[in-house]
C-alpha cells in the first residue's frame, strides 16, 4: 500500500508563488507514475503535471511555463513549484501516483493524496 500526504496550500495574491509537496511512504517501490490534478469547484478534476518513466514530464497547457514538477527521490517526494498564479488556479490540488510506466492519467491512477486547497485572489 502507497501513502501520499500534501503540503503546502494556501492563500496567495496573483502573481504570487507556493510549492507544493507529496510525500509518498509506504511500498514506494511501486510508484513509476506520479503527478498533480485540480479541481475547481462545480469543474471537473483536471490534470495539471505528470512525470513517469516512460516520457518525462509533462504539463497542461494552462500551466506551462508557470509551474515545475520536480522529484527528491532521497526524500521520496514530489515537489510543484508554482509561480505567477492566477485565479483560475484556485482548486483543491491532488497529488497522483500508480505503477503504470505510462504518462499518469485517470485510466491508471492507484493512489490518490487528500487534497491541498490553493486560493489565489486578492
Amino acid at each position: 500500500q502507497v501513502q501520499l500526504v500534501e503540503s503546502g496550500g494556501g492563500l496567495v495574491q496573483p502573481g504570487g508563488s507556493l510549492r507544493l509537496s507529496c510525500a509518498a511512504s509506504g511500498s514506494i517501490f511501486r510508484l513509476n507514475t506520479m503527478g498533480w490534478y485540480r479541481q475547481a469547484p462545480g469543474k471537473q478534476r483536471e490534470l495539471v503535471a505528470t512525470m513517469s518513466e516512460s516520457d518525462g514530464t509533462n504539463y497542461a497547457d494552462s500551466v506551462k511555463g508557470r509551474l515545475t514538477l520536480s522529484r527528491d527521490n532521497a526524500k521520496n517526494t514530489v515537489y510543484l513549484q508554482m509561480n505567477s498564479l492566477k485565479p483560475e488556479d484556485t482548486a483543491v490540488y491532488y497529488c497522483a501516483a500508480g505503477s503504470s510506466f505510462s504518462r499518469l492519467s485517470l485510466h491508471n491512477i492507484e493512489y490518490w493524496g487528500q487534497g491541498t486547497q490553493v486560493t489565489v485572489s486578492s
